[in-house]
């Protein structure tokens, strides 16, 4: 297959056309949403840590991708995400399937087209890059890791995207943007890691223009049923195990994430549960993990890299059991004329 160039002179890899479309334990509070209850105040949206733990788990969650994102990048690539395997699809190598994460993704959000787009949680800037060839936009990409940022911006020098791609260190829950400053908001797995869910919401809400998209994937856990007040005791225990490898707060559902989007205003508000297209995602990591090469990294990343690796199992575990969920919520900010 001839490789694919865009105005921009990127080369777009080919791609089959599917035929699917000592730390702080942040423990995850309970919730008490439902797929039908009313956009009351949830458990999940108070504050769940004090001032100085917020602090804390920021510089937790720096230190952890300051010393895991150059493993990652060696054994996966520059792409710091799922990968999209459905059900059916034709044997494919890992990077290939997280190109098809985004591909697909965007696919489903209907975005053909974008002129300045924001990464929040951007890693070491696989998804800017992408997108920034795919369509010829501009694209800026924040995150707490100075290690992540430093290397993105390497990346894209090397690959003649230093101009179009930039990448700095900033909070996701106050942008260094103007209001209005996009037409794609992306958010690729990072959603999990913000310590207050409805201010993340406000502040993609916030920078994206009018008539732009704003896309959430991310983790959540279940959605509860018809009068449930919380998790199982169970399943609260292994999440917040997961907590406390990965640096995490409460987690929330993805129908929690609908009523937020709805109280900004948001509209053509739609939701998704891939967790089957990604189902193969975990064992392959450790798959990977358990390798000379991953062995050897792990060591030499040090005990933080190490723990999360330990708890790799859990989130396949969770997953299995049907309690984590790998969810998508995409939305349209209004134009001008329907805000007034």
């Amino acid at each position: 297959m001839a490789l694919l160039l865009n105005r921009q002179g990127c080369q777009l890899q080919p791609r089959p056309r599917s035929s699917h479309r000592p730390r702080i334990v942040l423990q995850a509070t309970k919730t008490t949403s439902t797929a039908t209850s009313s956009p009351i105040a949830y458990d999940f949206l108070k504050p769940v840590t004090s001032a100085g733990q917020i602090k804390e788990l920021k510089e937790g969650i720096a230190a952890f991708y300051d010393e895991s994102s150059g493993l990652w990048e060696n054994m996966w690539g520059e792409h710091m995400h799922h990968g999209y395997y459905p059900a059916g699809s034709p044997p494919k190598s890992n990077q290939q399937a997280q190109i098809d994460m985004i591909e697909e993704v965007l696919s489903w959000a209907g975005v053909t087209a974008a002129t300045k787009m924001v990464d929040i949680g951007c890693g070491v800037g696989g998804s800017s890059r992408h997108i920034s060839c795919k369509f010829g936009c501009s694209a800026q990409g924040i995150t707490l890791s100075p290690v992540q940022a430093a290397r993105a911006n390497e990346l894209s020098g090397r690959q003649g995207l230093g101009e179009s791609c930039s990448f700095q260190v900033a909070d996701a829950l106050q942008q260094p943007f103007p209001d209005a400053s996009f037409d794609l908001v992306w958010s690729m797995e990072s959603g999990e890691h913000m310590p207050d869910k409805r201010q993340f919401v406000h502040e993609l809400a916030r920078v994206c223009a009018p008539g732009g998209a704003v896309i959430i994937v991310t983790w959540c856990h279940r959605i509860l049923g018809p009068g449930e007040q919380g998790l199982k005791p169970e399943e609260e225990s292994l999440l917040n195990r997961i907590c406390e490898a990965y640096y995490l707060p409460a987690w929330c559902s993805v129908e929690d994430y609908r009523r937020l989007f709805e109280a900004e205003g948001l509209v053509d508000i739609k939701v998704a549960d891939w967790s089957n297209e990604v189902a193969p995602f975990w064992a392959e990591v450790i798959k990977s993990a358990m390798t000379s090469t991953g062995i050897m990294g792990l060591f030499k990343a040090g005990w933080t890299t190490i723990k999360g690796a330990l708890v790799m199992p859990l989130m396949a575990q969770g997953f299995k059991m049907g309690l984590v969920k790998f969810n998508l919520i995409t939305a349209r900010k209004p134009a001008a004329a329907q805000q007034n």
